[in-house]
């Protein structure tokens, strides 16, 4: 597109903390560029909201480059919007068209409460890794070095795609019942795949998922929803790789 940026409508929902009753506000931007990312763009808006003395909307972010998995948004009905394999700070403008109406809205998920507007506390997340999410670690200056383990190329490359998993929750958000399973899966699968994870392997899986239950998240229905919203594309097949890994633990 040239010339003349977009003019767009944003239907953005605000809530003040999770207590508070929430509403979609309707606010114009106008002359968005097709090259902004959709967070350059919400800067725009909250730039527009500061100049007018109006409330910015909050919005979570950190690295802007696909690596954190903060910018958790709701666009359009689809956790980091329309493109895929990509999170909100890499979706780009071009993927929009002048006169749009956006619909915005924060992960919803009863175990990502909302904090403020679109951000949301997915500290479930992080009590579920603290669960099970390490490996025994010699430290008594002995300790060995990772790569005198012979690991076969199947299996690293499997804990590799499981481990690029950044946790930003559009699994969960996407799911219709906000099952954690892919992001658990996908913890369980790094470790039980390798060698370093097999001293915790049992405990790790049934600490774990028992978290995941305590936590209120939903569970696998094998929609299927999760791996087409997974901005790095983690598959299913770690969700079955967690359920065999759960039964071994349990036969044990």
């Amino acid at each position: 597109m040239s010339g003349k940026g977009m003019n767009l409508t944003l239907k953005i929902w605000r809530q003040k903390d999770a207590q508070s009753t929430g509403k979609m506000e309707t606010y114009k931007v106008n002359d968005i560029s097709e090259h902004m990312s959709f967070l350059e763009m919400m800067d725009v808006l909250n730039e527009q909201l500061i100049a007018s003395g109006d409330e910015p909307v909050a919005f979570d972010h950190d690295c802007r480059e696909g690596i954190c998995g903060m910018c958790s948004m709701y666009i359009n009905g689809e956790a980091h919007g329309p493109d895929r394999g990509v999170t909100t700070c890499q979706l780009h403008m071009r993927m929009f068209k002048d006169g749009d109406t956006i619909t915005i809205e924060p992960f919803r998920a009863a175990a990502f409460p909302v904090i403020k507007d679109l951000v949301v506390d997915r500290t479930s997340f992080e009590r579920i890794q603290q669960a099970g999410g390490y490996i025994s670690v010699n430290t008594s200056g002995n300790t060995q070095d990772a790569n005198a383990t012979p690991i076969s190329k199947h299996d690293a490359d499997e804990a590799m795609d499981a481990a690029t998993c950044i946790g930003c929750g559009a699994c969960v958000a996407t799911c219709k019942n906000s099952s954690a399973m892919l992001f658990v899966g996908a913890k369980v699968s790094q470790y039980a795949l390798l060698p370093q994870g097999q001293v915790e392997a049992a405990d790790r899986v049934k600490n774990m998922v028992a978290q995941m239950d305590l936590e209120g998240f939903g569970n696998c229905t094998n929609t299927g929803a999760c791996e087409v919203e997974c901005p790095k594309g983690i598959s299913l097949d770690n969700i079955a790789r967690m359920n065999r890994e759960l039964i071994k633990a349990q036969v044990k």
